[in-house]
């Protein structure tokens, strides 16, 4: 795990963890924050790394109801608190994420950062550049620059500098993203900064970590055991 920046967290600062995955792409019936990588399921992985930057951080954790239950029970037997509020996932992410932002009170004025539960290897730096930024200018994205050739359907290719790989957390003042997220759903959402541009406000970029991949196929669990195994020899050779 990353060194720990020192952060710049007020009191008022959360992130929701949105975890609604039903693990279609993986194979099986056990939803992909479920699975166990390195011991332990996705999604604990990813909330210690949230806990681990700051203790002071406020964490709310979206989940379908109906796995809620299973979440407890994941909870008792691995012996983890991390001290998170639950809220219920929606029909969407965009609706998954409103019902986390419900928990924040009106009128708080703090920052709130929103990330994928299977999104386990989020550098603490970025974290840490993600909330900065977004106290700085209102709404902040991880990105990575595109390394491979991107080709359009039906012919050519197209510069690859001119795009980015978005990441999350996505983090923006807390008044502004609830107030975005008061506006009717639309098809176009696709992450939470989509949803903050439809409202008017601009999105700043910020640099993002290789690693912070988003599990969603065999493979991608493949990767992630390779990358537990990586940091666990990096801590044995400290």
């Amino acid at each position: 795990m990353d060194t720990q920046p020192k952060d710049n967290l007020t009191e008022a600062d959360y992130a929701i963890i949105v975890a609604g995955g039903k693990g279609l792409r993986m194979g099986g019936g056990l939803p992909k924050q479920f699975i166990t990588v390195g011991g332990l399921p996705i999604l604990m992985h990813t909330i210690r790394r949230f806990r681990a930057w700051s203790e002071r951080l406020r964490i709310i954790l979206v989940l379908p109801r109906e796995q809620q239950d299973y979440w407890r029970g994941l909870c008792r037997q691995y012996n983890f608190d991390a001290g998170c509020l639950v809220a219920d996932g929606g029909e969407t992410r965009f609706h998954s994420v409103r019902n986390g932002l419900a928990l924040i009170p009106d009128g708080a004025r703090g920052v709130v950062g929103v990330h994928d539960g299977v999104r386990p290897f989020v550098g603490a730096e970025v974290i840490s550049r993600c909330y900065e930024a977004a106290r700085r200018t209102g709404a902040a994205v991880p990105v990575m620059p595109v390394v491979e050739t991107l080709r359009r359907v039906g012919g050519g290719t197209v510069p690859r500098s001119d795009y980015r790989l978005v990441q999350t957390p996505q983090a923006f003042g807390i008044g502004l993203l609830k107030s975005a997220y008061a506006r009717p759903y639309s098809d176009s959402f696709t992450d939470d900064a989509s949803v903050a541009e439809s409202a008017g406000h601009a999105v700043t970029l910020v640099e993002g970590n290789r690693e912070n991949i988003k599990i969603t196929t065999p493979f991608d669990l493949t990767v992630a055991e390779a990358l537990l195994r990586q940091e666990a020899g990096d801590r044995g050779a400290d």
